[in-house]
């Protein structure tokens, strides 16, 4: 199918002619007596193209197509028109129709202007299932979690997106700080524009500030041309400033100059440059104590926190490691070709027994371990790491005094090690294989 096409016309001879005609030129048409019959129609399926007269029973065909460009605005529209109604024609077109046809005076004009009304609506749909696909990888809809504190992260998130406000995100390292960055940007006005990130503690002070603002020609040694800044690289779309606790004091006072004033200067350069850009930072560090303590400049932490939003830990919500998990099990296994990952109950209960001191990002990583690991398509609890599978089984709260514990929990350790390697481990506890095979059973080490 080329498209498909939907007429709205009362005259029945007519309009059976025309989607004879459009038929046979490989198009799905579809037809419609009335405006009320045709807007049920595009509710129901995805229509390239309205071919609609002016004059119909039940509506203005004029107020149909202004109705069906907002409604649809993916969907392109002709207007059928009778002589003499030709002005009808050209506002339809003032109010989004793609062109118009004059009935019995037109004929040669309709499969070329259809095809090309097709063409443009088919890249608007093509657009649109790009949008929505970005939007679903970007947006809220990736952020998994049904456990309190992360649903009211993001209705916070949800409420200022909308907004141009600068936004700070709080919270430990790996809780997803950047997803949140995207997501606010892909809900905002903003969306068509650029999301540029950058991580404030990988670049040094001097190609930071280049980085962020660009420079001149013949700034410093190097600079031959002309560079534009990560500013204007993200004009009229989002920066996302990771780790911004980790700036340099004199870039903070350039970084509060764009957030007040929309302008910076280039390294080099005299004149300042205008910069339309919303700002969404990041730190995983107390910034209150820091400006305090004039570590982090108190008015720049002020201008950045109009908007804060802390991100919960993963311990803090711990009903989500299992969707997590799934999530993340079945990524690694796209990558790498697996077909089914399936999560045993027990491989799950070890995961939300453990701290995550790294939060979403160390579980990912393990998770990704496992399924690289896996002969088949369960992860079991032996495919953890050491530490994450005998977390609490072998370390009591308080110190270990037992000699035989300690014993069992350093042999343990050295055999993981060695992956199971007895004689390798053997000879690094400095004991013979025999001795190494008694204690192995004597403490009932698998």
């Amino acid at each position: 199918m080329q498209g498909t096409i939907l007429i709205i016309d009362d005259e029945d001879r007519l309009r059976q002619l025309l989607a004879r005609l459009l038929s046979l030129e490989g198009y799905h048409v579809l037809e419609a007596n009335n405006a009320r019959n045709g807007l049920r129609v595009l509710e129901q399926e995805d229509i390239h193209l309205v071919i609609s007269d002016v004059k119909l029973p039940d509506k203005n065909g004029i107020d149909l197509t202004a109705q069906i460009r907002q409604q649809y605005p993916a969907t392109e529209i002709i207007v059928l028109t009778a002589f003499g109604t030709i002005a009808d024609g050209v506002t339809a077109i003032k109010n989004g129709a793609f062109d118009y046809i004059t009935k019995g005076d037109d004929n040669d004009r309709i499969i070329p202007l259809v095809s090309r009304a097709i063409e443009k609506a088919q890249l608007q749909f093509r657009i649109r299932q790009l949008e929505e696909k970005v939007s679903k990888r970007y947006g809220f809809e990736s952020i998994i979690g049904e456990s309190k504190p992360i649903k009211q992260a993001v209705d916070l998130a949800r409420k200022v997106a909308v907004t141009d406000t600068t936004v700070l995100l709080t919270g430990e390292t790996g809780t997803g700080k950047e997803v949140f960055a995207q997501a606010i940007h892909q809900a905002s006005p903003r969306r068509s524009g650029a999301f540029v990130a950058v991580n404030c503690s990988a670049l040094g002070k001097e190609i930071l500030e280049s980085e962020l603002f660009g420079h001149r020609a013949g700034a410093f040694t190097g600079a031959v041309r002309d560079k534009k800044g990560l500013f204007e690289e993200a004009s009229k779309g989002t920066i996302f400033l990771d780790e911004i606790g980790e700036m340099a004091l004199d870039l903070q006072a350039k970084l509060l100059r764009v957030l007040e004033m929309h302008e910076f200067i280039r390294v080099g350069d005299t004149k300042p440059t205008k910069v339309d850009v919303r700002v969404v930072a990041a730190t995983n560090r107390d910034l209150e104590r820091e400006a305090t303590a004039g570590q982090f400049r108190l008015d720049l932490y002020y201008r950045l926190s109009v908007f804060r939003i802390e991100l919960p830990s993963l311990r803090d919500r711990r009903d989500d490691i299992p969707a997590l998990a799934e999530q993340f099990a079945r990524q690694s296994a796209l990558k790498i070709g697996k077909r089914d990952v399936l999560l045993r109950p027990d491989f799950q209960q070890k995961l939300q027994q453990h701290d995550w001191k790294g939060n979403i990002r160390e579980l990912k990583n393990v998770i990704e371990r496992a399924v690289i690991l896996a002969d088949g398509p369960e992860l079991t609890p032996e495919l953890l790491p050491y530490d994450l599978l005998y977390a609490g089984k072998f370390t009591p709260t308080g110190p270990v005094f037992d000699l035989a514990q300690v014993e069992e929990n350093h042999i343990r350790h050295v055999l993981h090690h060695t992956n199971g390697n007895k004689t390798e481990a053997a000879r690094l506890l400095n004991i013979g294989l025999t001795t190494l095979y008694r204690k192995i059973a004597e403490y009932q080490i698998s």
